[in-house]
């Protein structure tokens, strides 16, 4: 459970609002089939700034945007099967300002957690979930699941 306080409520509220808005915006527009399957909502939405850094292979700097999304400056994908993580743990470095997505699919049911963020999405069995949001605090930051609690990465952010 997490604790928030009323202003980080309506923060989360609206940006919950503005992810669908967006979300509803493109559907049917992408003709990229890597974009075919929807990504869920984040569960929760707060202040944007986590920061973790680690040197992962499907870290990119310049990530496919989906038309109806705006660019993202870090796409970073993690894929867990049976209970490992793919890329291994490690750290993600970004800069502070840039737009952050992370995507991950799992082969069991969890909700991704990026701590100091408060950011979350659920994470249907095979289905990607994301959370996308502005690196705006710099420090370090555990990506992890909460049901299974694997720490998927540190976001580092400078």
């Amino acid at each position: 459970m997490f604790v928030r306080t009323p202003a980080a409520r309506t923060a989360a509220t609206v940006t919950a609002v503005a992810l669908a808005a967006l979300l509803l915006a493109g559907c049917g527009q992408d003709d990229d089939p890597s974009v075919g399957t929807p990504s869920t909502a984040p569960t929760s939405a707060g202040p944007s700034g986590a920061t973790p850094t680690a040197p992962a292979p499907t870290a990119t700097g310049t990530p496919s945007a989906a038309a109806s999304t705006p660019a993202v400056d870090r796409q970073i994908t993690v894929t867990i099967a049976k209970r490992r993580v793919d890329p291994p743990t490690g750290r993600v470095t970004v800069s502070k300002g840039e737009l952050v997505r992370i995507t991950v699919t799992s082969d069991v049911s969890d909700e991704l957690h990026v701590h100091g963020y408060d950011l979350g999405a659920r994470l249907p069995a095979g289905t990607p979930g994301s959370v996308e949001f502005r690196a705006d605090q710099t420090g370090l930051f555990e990506v992890e699941t909460h049901d299974s609690e694997l720490v998927l990465f540190q976001l580092v952010v400078r």
